[in-house]
């Protein structure tokens, strides 16, 4: 019989701990350097989204409609800044010059000319002369400006502008100064403040009174003389300031979806990085955003075109600029009540195509007005190609009853009283020769005579 003997189990074999894996370092590393490989990959296809173009590249690329609408127009030289260099403003017209009715229309941030070109276009084939303009970094305006600032010259800059000093006057004139001195660029006490003058691209961005210059400058250059004023959106806010000062020039004022402060497109998103590449970069994101706040979802808008034009040469960070320009204290009911402006004849043109809360603010706006009065369009915020004519005749119409504007006649300038004392003395002479008394046609039987003085004849 065999015997089993068992070994008795020590504590030491019961608690023995279990061996684990090594872990591998490359593990980790292999995954961190895919998740930064991808992270970078993800910024510099946003980057690339938001690169700035030349502009004939850019041009380049636009669609064939937008290059139509540019072929249209033409671009005014405005100065909305007083000593600094003038910038282009883009512009279209339609319909006859000599009409009585001419209609100016100005956009909202964030859009351009080209949301209102079959507007101008309708309005034109109804005998209205209209015009619409890109502002001042949006469409084709010029979006950003050569500026010059004077920055004092601190730390790394000393050291650039000694090089630079040295470099113009030779190494051995450092020299000399070093052996000399100490220190090269004795010259400079030591207490003054250096500055140097840096020019650089900065994005456009104008206040009311600026935006006021340019309006006056553009009614100006296209002979447009006393104007029903459009104003769309957050142009109210930009623009209300000029009618007020400049009544003489705005025969009515028709406000389109006006909100007095703000804009109906969300600038916030332009605002935050990352988020203003996705939304100006990628046109599916783009066109919701515009359809969930500026048209209707079920409208026809070339959302595409807008961004194009939006993103197009930096145009982002202008637009961005010129909202945070905008007169956040502006009060429409105060503005209403200035002399002038509440004998002005006006109307609210809002949309009902979107929720009813927007209508109801469309009509607390026309109550602060008395005067104005209220018309809804089947459109949204965004005149939309499918109801571009309805909103272009609910303006007709107004502009149609208002008075028509008398055409000032021109008055001559009284001549000087010594220019007069010439003209009489040469007229006398030419009587006294007898020029201009005989017949000197040659047998034409026609008079043939000498000018007066100074050809000033008909000015008499």
């Amino acid at each position: 019989m065999a015997i089993i003997t068992e070994e008795p189990t020590t504590s030491n074999s019961l608690h023995k701990p279990t061996s684990k894996p090594t872990p591998n370092p490359f593990t980790f590393w292999f995954y961190f350097t895919i998740s930064v490989s991808i992270i970078t990959l993800i910024f510099i296809t946003i980057s690339n989204l938001y690169t700035h173009q030349d502009p004939k590249t850019w041009f380049l690329t636009l669609p064939t409609n937008l290059r139509h609408h540019y072929s249209n127009g033409r671009t005014i030289k405005v100065q909305p800044t007083v000593n600094k260099d003038p910038i282009e403003v883009f512009s279209i017209q339609a319909g006859p010059k000599d009409s009585l009715n001419k209609v100016l229309i100005i956009h909202g941030l964030g859009c351009s000319s080209y949301l209102f070109s079959k507007v101008v276009n309708f309005l034109g084939q109804n005998g209205v002369h209209a015009a619409a303009i890109d502002l001042p970094g949006s469409g084709f305006s010029d979006k950003f400006e050569l500026v010059t600032e004077e920055k004092e010259i601190k730390g790394f800059g000393k050291v650039l502008e000694m090089y630079d000093e040295i470099k113009e006057k030779g190494i051995f004139w450092g020299f000399d100064q070093l052996v000399e001195q100490g220190y090269v660029n004795y010259d400079y006490p030591e207490n003054e403040v250096r500055v140097s003058k840096v020019t650089s691209l900065k994005a456009i961005e104008l206040g009311p009174d600026e935006m006021g210059r340019v309006l006056g400058q553009v009614i100006d250059a296209l002979g447009l003389g006393q104007v029903d004023l459009v104003l769309h959106d957050s142009a109210f806010n930009l623009g209300a300031n000029w009618v007020a000062k400049n009544l003489g020039l705005v025969r009515s004022v028709t406000l389109v979806d006006s909100v007095a402060d703000g804009s109906v497109f969300p600038l916030w998103v332009l605002k935050v990085p990352v988020v203003r590449e996705v939304v100006s970069g990628f046109g599916f994101v783009f066109d919701n955003v515009v359809r969930g706040c500026c048209s209707r979802r079920d409208g026809v808008v070339d959302s595409e075109s807008h961004r194009v034009l939006l993103k197009g040469r930096g145009g982002v960070k202008a637009v961005v600029e010129m909202g945070k320009r905008m007169n956040s204290s502006f009060d429409v009911g105060e503005w209403s009540k200035l002399d002038g402006v509440k004998n002005l004849p006006m109307q609210v043109i809002w949309s009902s195509g979107s929720s009813d809360e927007w209508v109801e603010k469309g009509r607390k706006l026309a109550e602060v007005l008395p005067q104005a009065a209220f018309v809804t369009h089947s459109g949204g915020c965004w005149p939309q190609d499918d109801t571009a004519d309805e909103l272009a005749e609910s303006i007709r119409e107004f502009v149609s009853r208002l008075p028509q504007p008398i055409k000032a006649s021109k008055k001559k300038e009284p001549v000087p009283d010594h220019i007069r004392e010439m003209l009489d003395e040469a007229t006398a002479n030419v009587h006294h020769h007898g020029f201009g008394g005989h017949d000197r046609s040659h047998g034409h039987g026609k008079e043939v005579g000498y000018p007066s003085g100074y050809g000033l004849k008909d000015e008499l």
